[in-house]
């Protein structure tokens, strides 16, 4: 049988308590209270990250099929460094509201469409598109030749013939090309639906960057 401890007598309180006497494991109270803590700046560091560093955005229309068809929803990287030949990137600044599209040409390039296998060419060089055009496309039904400006992109969406993109905006300041400087960040991966979730890797062609320097482009 157990017997509770008994009360100390009145004048005990001259007593020395032991040195580790109250420090025993925090209260229920004070463990919920620091849990509730951690929750709540692991929340605002998430909100946070993805305000500043990693925002998403969805797809609002067909023009980067099969790449990214409406409706889906990318992750994007604001911390992604110099933009380059092949990203998938967000920007501001063509009427409508944020953009996506992809980066076919950097300043320095020059981007021209086509040759005599309707292939779009930069610095010459003929772009194989088939990993990420759409499958029922072609490279462009405009004819065009543009040197890119320094510090601009030469964007183009993935299904051609849907999509309004450099091509599209040739009377604006730039002659259809887009600042640097108004590139949000790179897409870098879809996270919605979850059946189309996975990494937008940099297509095989433009990870070899060097195939494309010479006169009149960007040194890599």
């Amino acid at each position: 049988m157990t017997v509770e401890p008994e009360s100390k007598p009145a004048d005990a309180g001259n007593e020395s308590k032991p040195a580790d006497a109250g420090k025993g494991k925090p209260s229920g109270k004070g463990g919920l209270r620091e849990t509730i803590t951690l929750l709540v700046s692991g929340v605002v560091v998430a909100l946070l990250l993805q305000a500043f560093v990693f925002p998403t955005f969805r797809i609002p229309s067909e023009s980067m099929e099969n790449t990214l068809r409406e409706g889906d929803r990318v992750v994007v990287n604001k911390l992604h460094g110099e933009t380059e030949r092949g990203d998938v990137v967000v920007f501001e600044g063509w009427p409508g509201g944020d953009t996506i599209k992809r980066v076919i040409a950097v300043g320095g390039d020059t981007v021209k469409c086509c040759d005599a296998q309707n292939r779009i060419t930069v610095n010459g060089v003929p772009l194989d598109e088939r990993a990420y055009l759409h499958p029922d496309d072609f490279a462009s039904g405009d004819k065009f030749e543009k040197v890119v400006p320094e510090g601009r992109l030469w964007v183009m969406g993935d299904h051609r013939s849907a999509s309004g993109d450099s091509r599209n905006h040739q009377e604006m300041e730039g002659e259809g090309t887009v600042s640097e400087d108004d590139v949000i960040g790179r897409a870098f991966a879809i996270y919605w639906p979850l059946s189309r979730a996975g990494v937008l890797s940099t297509p095989e062609m433009f990870a070899k960057p060097e195939i494309f320097t010479g006169a009149g482009s960007r040194s890599e």
